[in-house]
């Protein structure tokens, strides 16, 4: 057998309300979605008097529900007395403020603190002039266009519970004790500014968030917020700082799909991933093309339009990061839209 493959040593997932013990006073534990990644997993660390939780789900009438299931059953009534948030998304942040309401300390980055914040108080009936450029920038569809011109866009605080003031804030290099061992927070970009992740320096344990996935590619996406972002870049950096702490050993705790072991392989492929569809990109790139004309090389599949706005903002991602390299130019056009095209080669 070769021991640096990736491996699932649970092969079933905890069933709704339940848990599943992966060490020594680590449950494992699910909140359901209501979209194709229709889960998000949870964790629940043994401090003796009461509990730390990793990340929490959104914050709905059916995921209080389950918490509360949970604290009564598998948590066995004892308080949640701390909640990590390895990110601001809120299917990772959703509920803390509800913990914290019932007496828990957020820990968490300040970036994710500030954006969440930010967000849940940021509250839009109609879509803003500025995310309105930024959909005709990218060659939004007429017809989605013309649709969500008028439409209520996503809030976080339709699924996102008010934040209190206060929080303590997890820097990179950072030692926590959890579950009556030792954590080093390492801090990874790509996804989320100041992703956390947690790594046991008593046994080879990783609290992996969204940073490091199995199976399953992040969402790398630029938005109106900061449209000139690199998140590829950020995400090739990270995966490339984490490489010398990485082992085949090592039991990662995602944020999604299966625990998995194999982490030095799964970072080859992270970055083999994004690697392949640059150069897919650049080949499409010998016309003029919109960044939602670049679907198919990057995601090899149809997007529907449930799809349609986290694959506009990853196509954007990916030729920002081309832009930055020297590997494409743009320009505008008439309708406001960015046509891009390869300019240099792409390993110049």
């Amino acid at each position: 057998m070769d021991a640096a493959a990736i491996r699932y040593p649970f092969e079933t997932p905890p069933a709704e309300g339940e848990a599943v013990e992966v060490a020594e006073g680590i449950l494992w534990m699910r909140l359901p979605l209501p979209m194709k990644l229709d889960h998000v997993n949870v964790y629940a660390l043994d401090d003796g008097a009461g509990w730390t939780v990793v990340d929490t789900g959104f914050d709905t009438r059916r995921a209080r529900a389950i918490w509360d299931r949970l604290l009564a059953g598998p948590l066995r009534g004892r308080p949640v007395s701390r909640v990590i948030a390895t990110h601001h998304h809120p299917d990772h942040i959703g509920l803390a403020g509800w913990f914290q309401e019932r007496g828990a300390d957020l820990l968490t980055t300040r970036t994710a603190w500030l954006l969440a914040r930010m967000l849940v108080l940021d509250v839009e009936e109609v879509p803003k002039p500025e995310t309105l450029a930024f959909w005709r920038a990218a060659g939004m569809d007429p017809a989605i266009y013309t649709r969500r011109l008028t439409e209520r866009p996503f809030n976080f605080a339709d699924i996102v519970s008010p934040l209190p003031l206060g929080y303590t804030r997890l820097q990179d290099g950072d030692r926590l004790r959890l579950a009556g061992r030792d954590w080093r927070v390492r801090i990874g970009h790509g996804h989320a500014p100041e992703h956390a992740t947690l790594w046991c320096e008593d046994e080879p344990l990783i609290l992996g968030g969204d940073q490091l996935l199995p199976s399953i590619s992040a969402n790398l996406g630029v938005y109106a917020t900061e449209p000139g972002a690199d998140p590829v870049g950020e995400w090739i950096a990270s995966c490339a700082a984490f490489r010398p702490f990485a082992r085949p050993d090592q039991l990662v705790l995602p944020g999604h799909k299966l625990p998995f072991t194999g982490l030095p392989l799964r970072l080859a492929q992270m970055v083999e991933n994004h690697e392949g569809a640059l150069s897919r990109l650049m080949d499409h790139l010998q016309l003029d093309r919109t960044a939602a004309d670049c679907f198919a090389p990057l995601f090899k599949r149809e997007i529907g339009e449930g799809e349609y706005g986290l694959a506009l903002v990853e196509a954007v991602a990916h030729l920002n990061h081309l832009l930055a390299r020297g590997h494409v130019r743009r320009h505008r056009r008439d309708d406001g839209a960015w046509l891009w095209r390869a300019e240099a080669p792409l390993r110049a």
